[in-house]
């Protein structure tokens, strides 16, 4: 049996929040097709979040050291005889681009310290180049006041200080940011990092280079843009069961696409339950149920009859709901225990008008019927991300109809990022690397990542 047609293609899953620069503005991000339906991902509004997307220019004065004259600049400048300095953006900037960041040089010497603030806020950065250039490590903050502090020495041990005052452009256009996963919520080793935007993104590299990923447990993954509005994380494998995992999206100041920017950052942090993941078989009508890394139940099922066969995939569990009103050609049932896979409306579920045909036939209007004890077991252990692999069907799965990441082998997943590169997350945060360097390699055993030639489930 199979949830009403007006419940296809629905793309979210519970509610979201937004927060566009520095104000909270609670708005709903899901809706609800069946009554009782239970939001797997038990998003609440505040446990979501938005970040808000938001064009810079600066100049820097400077003063001599102890017994020199102090000299100014229309530019950039300092004395030629001492340890140059040149800051941007410049002092006075009015209009400032956020998104090109603080770079601070030294023409001559070596950069001895640069402090950065936004009222109280400092901002990071980093020198380089034989500590002759310094640049923040983030764009900046739209609409808002710097004030750039720089000193260095040159062969003599002189010193040189400068210093710019500017503030950042007001953006007349913005983009908005929704991550899927909940404050502290609990999901299965399947689940994604999920980020829509509420505009397209053209420039997707900067994106990417915004965002890290801390992970207790090591993982290796990979961004994978789906289109211009979506994007993921998905890891090479599975998540480890126990993993703590926190998303920050350094978002704000960047320009996503000419003209438009981001207004804030995103943070999230989120758990790996308990690893369960079954596989489905439409051929031999049984369940394979592994829950905690162990085979735990070999039950009868009975999938899509010929004609509206179950389709083929490695999909992860939406929402559940207890019971369903399903709708369709011939039926309108409430059903029970019924844990969702796909948009279109494929459940596992309890089925005790097809116990009898269950591990003999296929009989269903394309769910997985379960026997009641069955369906009530899988039930209570489900949460989001919990991987559905179907296997054996004439049909492959339908890319869209769900969360079908998972349909993409690890080089496809490195296809969809802009930047074409792995990323490799730790306690310490992440970092990009270059593919060849990985040492890990996708498992295609059940327990650990997608069947193999799921990637052709694409159609």
């Amino acid at each position: 049996m199979r949830e009403s047609d007006n419940t296809h293609g629905q793309r979210g899953v519970g509610t979201g929040c937004k927060v566009a620069a520095g104000s909270h503005d609670v708005t709903s991000g899901r809706r609800l097709s069946t009554p009782r339906l239970t939001v797997l991902a038990a998003l609440s509004a505040a446990a979501c979040l938005v970040v808000a997307a938001c064009s810079s220019g600066g100049s820097a004065t400077s003063s001599g050291s102890a017994g020199q004259p102090s000299s100014k600049s229309s530019a950039h400048a300092v004395t030629a005889s001492s340890a140059a300095l040149s800051i941007t953006p410049v002092n006075g900037a009015r209009t400032a681009n956020p998104a090109k960041g603080v770079v601070v040089k030294a023409s001559e010497g070596k950069i001895q310290n640069v402090t950065v603030t936004a009222g109280h806020d400092p901002v990071s950065g980093s020198l380089s180049e034989g500590n002759t250039v310094w640049r923040s490590t983030w764009a900046l903050q739209p609409s808002r006041s710097y004030t750039v502090h720089a000193t260095a020495v040159n062969s003599a041990g002189k010193t040189v200080s400068s210093v710019s005052s500017f503030r950042t452009l007001t953006p007349s256009a913005t983009d908005t940011a929704m991550i899927f996963e909940g404050y502290k919520q609990s999901y299965g080793v399947g689940i994604p990092i999920r980020l829509t935007f509420s505009s397209p993104v053209s420039n997707k590299a900067a994106v990417e280079r915004s965002l890290e990923v801390t992970s207790s447990k090591p993982v290796t993954g990979s961004w994978y843009w789906d289109g211009d509005q979506t994007l993921y994380f998905r890891t090479m494998n599975y998540w480890q069961p126990g993993t703590t995992v926190s998303f920050n999206g350094h978002l704000a100041g960047l320009e996503a696409s000419p003209g438009v920017y981001f207004t804030a950052d995103l943070t999230q942090t989120f758990d790996i339950g308990p690893s369960l993941i079954v596989v489905a078989s439409t051929k031999t009508h049984h369940l394979n149920v592994y829950y905690k890394g162990k085979l735990w139940g070999h039950w009868p099922i009975s999938t899509g009859r010929p004609g509206l066969d179950t389709v083929d995939g490695t999909y992860i569990t939406l929402e559940k709901g207890n019971p369903v009103r399903m709708v369709g050609n011939g039926y309108n049932e409430l059903v029970n225990d019924a844990v969702r896979f796909t948009y279109s409306g494929d459940y596992l579920h309890s089925a005790p008008w097809s116990v009898g045909e269950q591990g003999i036939t296929n009989v269903s209007h394309g769910c997985v019927n379960l026997s009641p004890q069955h369906a009530a077991m899988y039930y209570n252990l489900a949460t989001p991300g919990d991987p559905v692999t179907v296997i054996g069907s004439p049909h492959a799965g339908k890319w869209g109809d769900g969360f079908t990441v998972w349909f993409l082998s690890w080089k496809q997943l490195l296809k969809g990022s802009a930047l074409g590169m792995a990323v490799q997350a730790g306690p310490s945060g992440s970092t990009f690397v270059s593919p060849s360097t990985v040492t890990e390699t996708p498992q295609t055993a059940r327990l650990a990542g997608p069947k193999p030639g799921n990637s052709a489930a694409q159609s």
